[in-house]
């Protein structure tokens, strides 16, 4: 079994991105899964040609996208992507599109195809802050689940997939001037691990 993990690139001002530090955490085999590694950019133009050559050159059996969400204070499971790029800040190239598809003509919306409440109820069960979310924002994050989830059903692949939400980690959370939620990285990679064991140990 292959599993891809995506995450980010830094932005925002920021020098780190907790989503591809936690993945760079994680060993290369987990059971009996192979891991794949792949950073995205932040970039609504560029980020869907990277995750799709990701998938044509690994051809996972499941994709697990991730990507950072200051404010949150525990890991969101995401349920659904809407086709809809509306940005309040622009992404690293620059570019903040409003009102746009993320796909022109493609459905309003898709879901996760990935066990939600399963992974949810896996890191609450060790100790892990977590909770399905019902909207991944309008910015490159959902901009990503939507290209992932499209690909899988324009294509018809035989592919998992869906995305999760981390806060701010604990080194970024020091650098601000004021209090925002956190949680340590190894936390993090933890929670990918138990989301991982989910996929290869189905219900």
């Amino acid at each position: 079994m292959k599993i891809l993990l995506t995450g980010f690139e830094p932005f925002g001002g920021e020098t780190i991105n907790p989503s591809f530090e936690a993945i760079k955490q994680l060993p290369d085999c987990i059971g009996s899964a192979e891991i794949i590694k792949v950073q995205l950019p932040v970039s609504f133009e560029s980020s869907g040609p990277v995750l799709t050559e990701a998938l044509e050159t690994y051809q996972p059996d499941a994709v697990i996208c991730v990507g950072q969400a200051g404010g949150y204070s525990g890991i969101a499971v995401e349920r659904v992507a809407v086709n809809l790029r509306d940005a309040t800040a622009a992404d690293n190239c620059g570019i903040a599109p409003e009102d746009q598809p993320v796909i022109a003509g493609g459905p309003d919306a898709y879901f996760s195809s990935l066990p939600v409440k399963e992974i949810t109820a896996a890191l609450k069960h060790h100790g892990i802050p977590a909770s399905v979310s019902n909207s991944a924002g309008t910015y490159v994050c959902n901009n990503v689940m939507y290209t992932l989830l499209h690909l899988i059903r324009s294509r018809n692949l035989p592919i998992q997939g869906g995305f999760i939400h981390v806060p701010y980690s604990m080194e970024q959370a020091a650098h601000k001037t004021s209090s925002v939620p956190s949680m340590a990285l190894e936390h993090m990679t933890k929670g990918l691990e138990l989301a991982i064991d989910v996929l290869i140990h189905p219900n």
